[in-house]
């Protein structure tokens, strides 16, 4: 069983690569957002940064338990997914995206100026490539602001 995690700044491209991937490589996707939601995993929601509330052990244990019963190859698809124990995932997958670019997909979801803000903050300094670097994660950075070659990060993937 493999497990790939997709993590990057909200906007940057994780959901919509993770869908590709689990299409092309035939793996079950994990919306983690889902899961939040649907195991009551939130202690509440921000209403100024606009997001769910969420301790990072607890989810991290919840994932760990799932991807531990789990017999299927699994995306996980979540800003918070780099967070995991590198020893429950094959290859960490962080999207990033050119700071126009991404202020604008932002913009377009109608999210407000703190919220922008902070997440381009957050790739301007390349936090999610960082922390997971701290997790000693195998790492793929896949800029998404013009497009990539899902075919190459299939071969990467498959090559693990």
């Amino acid at each position: 069983m493999k497990v790939v995690c997709v993590s990057g700044s909200v906007g940057s491209g994780k959901t919509t690569l993770s869908k590709k991937l689990s299409k092309a490589l035939n793996y079950e996707y994990v919306e983690v957002i889902k899961l939040i939601k649907e195991n009551n995993l939130s202690s509440g929601y921000d209403k100024e940064n606009q997001c769910e509330i969420v301790d990072v052990k607890k989810l991290n244990k919840f994932l760990i338990e799932f991807i531990e019963s789990s017999k299927k190859n699994l995306i996980i698809d979540s800003h918070l997914s780099h967070y995991l124990p590198r020893k429950y995932v094959d290859v960490c997958i962080v999207t990033t995206c050119e700071i126009g670019e991404l202020r604008e997909r932002l913009k377009k979801r109608g999210y407000n100026a703190n919220k922008i803000k902070d997440n381009v903050e957050a790739e301007i300094f390349d936090t999610v490539v960082i922390e997971a670097k701290g997790e000693k994660h195998n790492l793929l950075v896949v800029d998404t602001t013009e497009g990539y070659k899902l075919k190459d990060i299939v071969k990467f993937i498959n090559n693990i």
